[in-house]
């Protein structure tokens, strides 16, 4: 089998997206002629029929299907090669992968302490969904997100705990409670327990409006304004925030840990905030004098700062 080009793999991708031959020419910038001369070419070198052609329209064909899904891995393999082999030219500069609104008080401690210097890096963000699929692509360097079970392959630091909160509309009869159950916030009605993609001013609307309930980190509590309410989750599992990175990143990382640790230890202690007795109405439960949960039955006590 001759070798198959490039070209010839965006061609058919764009064939098989579109299913349309015209469409598909239109997106190349090219004519009509020249691409299905093209993807007749890569059919006699693949050595089975891609796709099926009629007056009427164009389907994929079982090996079409199957070609297709491997052609999108190999072309973006292809694109991360490229990002990787440009990032390889500035060794000093990381790129952090994080959800937006995602730690609100971290990202931007360590987008400005990342400056260009003897001990520092120029940081770069990109926003998305899939953090991890951005280290494995390429994209980005480090991810800064939220953590509740292992993920295998990553280098992981620890940033420190994100208390789980409800987002409740401020006139909510439950708004002013000290704490909720997890059994509480799961029967009301909008609760959603998978994080809607989307920014977070959206889902503050969306709650303010009483059309979403959802439970996030107490670290977006300064981002909700006066329309919402965070409410304390009791049994909730406390998730930790965290950068990870692929174990042959570039040096570059390690300088950004470096100033990750130097953010965190100016940062004040946060503690969750609780009523001082628990769903069961015994006293172990102590809250501090500014508010914060020192101990409770249920509930991960919080690590010493360090020193």
């Amino acid at each position: 089998m001759n070798q198959l080009e490039t070209r010839e793999l965006v061609y058919f991708v764009t064939v098989a997206e579109t299913l349309h031959f015209g469409q598909a020419a239109e997106r190349l910038g090219i004519t009509q002629p020249p691409l299905s001369r093209a993807i007749a070419q890569l059919e006699r070198r693949v050595g089975v029929p891609l796709l099926a052609r009629t007056t009427r329209q164009v389907t994929l064909t079982a090996a079409g299907e199957v070609f297709l899904a491997e052609c999108r891995t190999i072309l973006a393999a292809l694109d991360a090669a490229v990002r990787k082999a440009r990032k390889a030219v500035e060794p000093q500069r990381v790129t952090i992968a994080a959800r937006p609104a995602a730690a609100p008080g971290v990202l931007p401690a360590l987008l400005a302490a990342g400056a260009q210097g003897p001990d520092g890096v120029l940081t770069d963000v990109v926003f998305t969904y899939d953090e991890i699929g951005a280290l494995r692509d390429g994209t980005a360097d480090v991810a800064l997100m939220c953590q509740s079970v292992a993920v295998p392959g990553l280098e992981l630091m620890e940033l420190g705990p994100e208390w789980p909160v409800v987002l409740l509309p401020a006139g909510h009869p439950l708004a002013d409670r000290p704490f909720l159950t997890l059994t509480e916030v799961e029967a009301l009605p909008g609760y959603e327990a998978q994080l809607p993609n989307e920014a977070l001013d959206t889902m503050v609307d969306r709650v303010a409006l009483g059309r979403l309930v959802v439970v996030v980190g107490d670290s977006v509590s300064d981002r909700l304004g006066k329309s919402v309410r965070p409410v304390p989750v009791y049994g909730y599992p406390t998730t930790q925030l965290v950068l990870a990175w692929l174990p042959d990143t570039r040096s570059a990382v390690s300088h950004l840990t470096a100033t990750a640790h130097t953010v965190m230890e100016q940062r004040p202690p946060r503690r969750p905030v609780l009523a001082n007795t628990d769903p069961e109405g015994s006293a172990d439960v102590e809250v501090s004098g500014d508010g914060g949960l020192e101990r409770a039955a249920g509930w991960p006590t919080p690590a010493p700062a360090a020193p």
